[in-house]
């Protein structure tokens, strides 16, 4: 569904165009993709000549711009997720667009953004070396629970850095940004709220501004 504006005295579902019907047409120019929704039974009498009013044929004309928007947001999302393996550092989001369109990566309109990002990454991992900036927290346990805690919690944690074994189990490690909601609710779920969780970095980057590109 896309939106455009209008003013303030129409309907409030007044700017929604929704695309029913949908034949997807997909063109280059000036070295862009675009993605172009028409009407399926209409694209045909468009390509063999009996169709000669163009706006007959479309569903939208702001599709491809919808499309543009969406890509670049994507291209942001993964940029903002990602590093390289070797050395931490965030890739641009100028390098992900294009990593995206080697790749033929199309947008999809009925998906959200964030969605989409989960998707490119994956591809992306195929092509390129490129792997889910992680987020170190540290876990502060009962002893008794937290023994049979931490094995629960393995299967979540990318790397353990460090452990204390004392009047508490401290544990230090590396989580994919993903499992922290999930980690959240086993710790206070096993524990029965005695057990703490402490983000120490958001994201596990290199210090400094250098991103790769």
């Amino acid at each position: 569904m896309l939106t455009f504006p209008l003013p303030a005295s129409a309907p409030p579902d007044a700017c929604a165009i929704r695309l029913t019907n949908v034949a997807v047409v997909r063109m280059k120019r000036a070295g862009k993709r675009f993605e172009i929704a028409c009407y399926k039974n209409k694209v045909v009498g468009w390509r063999s000549g009996v169709e000669k009013d163009l706006d007959e044929v479309l569903q939208t004309h702001s599709v491809h711009t919808q499309l543009e928007q969406m890509f670049r947001d994507i291209a942001t999302i993964v940029a903002d997720k990602c590093v390289t393996p070797e050395t931490k550092r965030p890739y641009t989001v100028i390098l992900i667009e294009r990593a995206m369109k080697d790749i033929h990566y199309s947008v999809k309109t009925n998906r959200s953004t964030k969605q989409q990002a989960l998707e490119v990454i994956k591809q992306l991992k195929e092509k390129m070396k490129i792997e889910r900036a992680h987020m170190r927290l540290r876990f502060i346990l009962p002893v008794n629970e937290g023994k049979k805690l931490k094995e629960k919690l393995k299967p979540l944690i990318k790397v353990i850095e460090s452990k204390d074994y004392g009047q508490q189990l401290e544990i230090v490690c590396l989580i994919d940004l993903g499992c922290f909601r999930e980690i959240d609710e086993l710790i206070k779920k096993e524990t029965k709220g005695k057990g703490s969780l402490e983000v120490l970095n958001l994201k596990d980057l290199e210090e400094g501004d250098e991103k790769f590109e």
